[in-house]
């Protein structure tokens, strides 16, 4: 029977039916057809270009075998990297994108039965990091361009001179800490008792009036002449004086100790606003912090239950360990909000200044939404932080 004419209805039909994917067991890959059903792949077998083509493969059925192979997985492999990069994704995900094309090389014709064992021979070759999980089969292409891995060495390298500048000025600052702590240590003074070595010799006062600053207290003092009944007045007199320099050199001492105290809070707040503006990012999830589940997509036997985080995926996903039944979801950071633990128990900073360190809390400001914690780990151990919002600290899951 011919070929319909175009145009008539017969013809515009059978397009439509060989417009989409057919199915794989009336594929033939080396006359490149597809048939639509059981009977029309039955007769294809048995037609004279079929047999022709099967003597050829006959002949050599390693080189035919190896370059389909080579075209699929050269194939699949371009599509990873084109549309994921390098990211962890799902293997048959990444399938079903590359058979959509209606002329794709079938996997039928090539040395692997089944997605599972390309997957794995992709990862005994070294192509790709694969992972199998209770989802299935996970590919992540491992990228072996000489720009893309100068790229991620100088990524690498600006990270790491980034981190050392950092922990330099974390050092400089705590220097500064602690030799303002050491300028402001009150200084020891004694006191002895005055001894007059001979009681024969006179007692000298040599009062100089004219350094004095207040001059209405020095003619009010100093009015009546310093005749031998009038010891006990010059004496009383020259202790006030003295008096007042010592207050003098308080004052100056405690105005002194206030510009220091002043200057370095100028610095720590300096510092504390650079720290900020770095370590302040639109993503928290972190490993061993405890999450609620605020979403209600879910229903009502996941919201609101706590659980915690086992894995962190692309920064904004996390796989949560739920408490109660144990099971493990994947989950947007949208759908997840800190849990803040009592007074004393240990949380994890995870945004902000503070960034990854460890803490204790320390007070809890309901009214303003914030807390005050005490830094336990690194080299700003022991300092207390105060203001820091709810969503900046979560609890730290401490294994039973």
């Amino acid at each position: 029977m011919g070929k319909h004419e175009v145009g008539t209805p017969k013809y515009i039909a059978n397009k439509i039916k060989a417009k989409g994917l057919q199915k794989l067991r009336w594929y033939c890959q080396m006359c490149q057809k597809q048939c639509r059903d059981e009977n029309g792949f039955k007769c294809h077998m048995m037609s004279e270009s079929h047999q022709r083509q099967l003597l050829l493969f006959a002949d050599n059925a390693d080189k035919y075998i190896d370059e389909f192979s080579k075209e699929f997985c050269d194939g699949y492999l371009e599509l990873l990297k084109r549309q994921f990069g390098t990211k962890r994704v799902h293997a048959n995900r990444v399938y079903q994108d590359y058979i959509s094309e209606r002329h794709h090389l079938h996997m039928n014709s090539t040395q692997w039965e089944t997605l599972t064992d390309f997957v794995k021979w992709l990862g005994r070759e070294g192509k790709c990091v694969v992972d199998e999980t209770e989802k299935g089969w996970y590919v992540q292409y491992i990228d072996r361009d000489p720009e893309t891995i100068a790229l991620q060495e100088a990524m690498m390298k600006k990270e790491k001179m980034d981190k050392d500048d950092q922990e330099k000025m974390m050092e400089f600052l705590q220097k500064q800490i602690e030799r303002g702590r050491d300028c402001s240590k009150p200084v020891s003074s004694t006191y002895t008792e005055f001894v007059r070595q001979n009681e024969e010799e006179k007692l000298k006062l040599n009062l100089n009036l004219i350094n004095l600053k207040k001059k209405d207290d020095v003619k009010t003092e100093f009015k009546m002449p310093l005749l031998p009944g009038n010891i006990a007045g010059s004496e009383q007199s020259k202790k006030r004086s003295l008096n007042d320099t010592a207050s003098e050199s308080e004052k100056k001492k405690v105005m002194k100790e206030k510009a220091k105290a002043s200057a370095l809070d100028a610095i720590i707040n300096e510092e504390e606003a650079k720290k900020e503006k770095l370590n302040r990012k639109d993503y928290w999830l972190t490993e061993d912090i405890v999450v609620k589940i605020i979403t209600k997509s879910l229903g009502d036997k996941y919201y609101k239950k706590k659980g915690v985080i086992v894995e962190v995926i692309d920064k904004y996903v996390a796989v949560v360990s739920v408490f109660e039944t144990g099971h493990k979801l994947k989950l947007d950071q949208a759908h997840l909000e800190t849990v803040i633990p009592a007074v004393g128990r240990k949380v994890k900073v995870v945004n902000g200044a503070y960034r990854g360190c460890e803490a204790v809390l320390k007070h809890l400001d309901e009214k303003n939404f914030c807390v005050s914690v005490e830094v336990a780990s690194g080299p700003l151990k022991g300092r207390i932080v105060e203001g820091v919002q709810y969503e900046d600290i979560s609890k730290i899951h401490v294994p039973s």
